[in-house]
């Protein structure tokens, strides 16, 4: 696919497409070149993933593609609600088993447990992390500017922890309800685990899927404000091994789509 635009903002390289499903098939294309990449090196893949309504398109061109050797890929995803189970409509957990283990049948995928004593599960989480270093992060950004759930103004670049729980956001806790995966507020979880930023930004090819107009705010925020953890996703800026990808309607508030 070729994109409308193309630019760079500080280390970031920025492509802007028509439509989503466009955006979709690139990063997909760039998701399935960096697996090979890391498959031909080390003969596998350690690949993060993020959820949400935005990545659907990119997840489902991703799990389509015929060139992915699955069965030398091993996965992890970023975030899960502290106490909610695996089968709960709106668990991380779930949508990763249902939108992509279920689909591609990958050697092995690493949940994230909500259930468990949440230190226990941080720590159990870094410690996979430790012995499987990232060579693809796939990540989203949220209408708040988060990172996973790296929420603004709390959002450490120097995070001197790889997982960790935090207290939600309230515009994270909105999002989700808009998103259609709680009735209300009050049925959003208050607090969650969270790969932090640094434990994400470390793998060796990291790809920002941002659709959605409803994004187009965040993303003025992140190219064109300065690089603080009020904006979580502006460090970007920072990642020279990052690619923001970006559609018409997500990029409508920035000066040089």
């Amino acid at each position: 696919m070729t994109p409308m635009s193309a630019f760079r903002v500080d280390e970031l390289d920025v492509r802007v497409f028509e439509t989503a499903k466009e955006l979709g098939e690139a990063a997909a294309a760039d998701a399935g070149d960096a697996i090979r990449a890391a498959v031909g090196l080390n003969g596998r893949a350690h690949v993060m993933l993020a959820t949400g309504n935005s990545q659907l398109a990119f997840l489902d061109a991703l799990t389509r593609r015929n060139d992915v050797a699955w069965d030398r890929v091993i996965g992890f995803h970023m975030d899960e609600y502290v106490g909610m189970d695996d089968q709960h409509p709106a668990s991380f957990a779930r949508y990763m088993r249902d939108r992509v283990v279920d689909a591609v049948h990958s050697a092995e995928f690493h949940f994230v447990d909500g259930t468990n004593a949440s230190a226990a599960e941080c720590a159990r989480y870094a410690e996979l992390l430790r012995t499987h270093p990232l060579d693809l992060c796939c990540l989203g950004v949220g209408e708040n500017g988060h990172l996973a759930f790296n929420d603004p103004p709390f959002a450490d670049f120097d995070d001197p922890l790889d997982v960790k729980e935090v207290v939600l956001d309230d515009a994270s806790r909105r999002q989700q309800v808009g998103e259609g995966h709680f009735g209300s507020l009050d049925d959003v979880p208050r607090t969650a685990i969270t790969v932090t930023i640094p434990a994400l930004l470390r793998a060796t090819r990291v790809l920002a899927i941002v659709p959605e107009a409803r994004k187009a705010d965040a993303v003025r925020r992140l190219l064109e404000e300065p690089i603080s953890p009020s904006c979580p996703a502006s460090v970007l800026r920072r990642t020279p091994h990052a690619t923001l990808y970006l559609e018409e309607a997500s990029a409508a508030d920035i000066a040089n789509a």
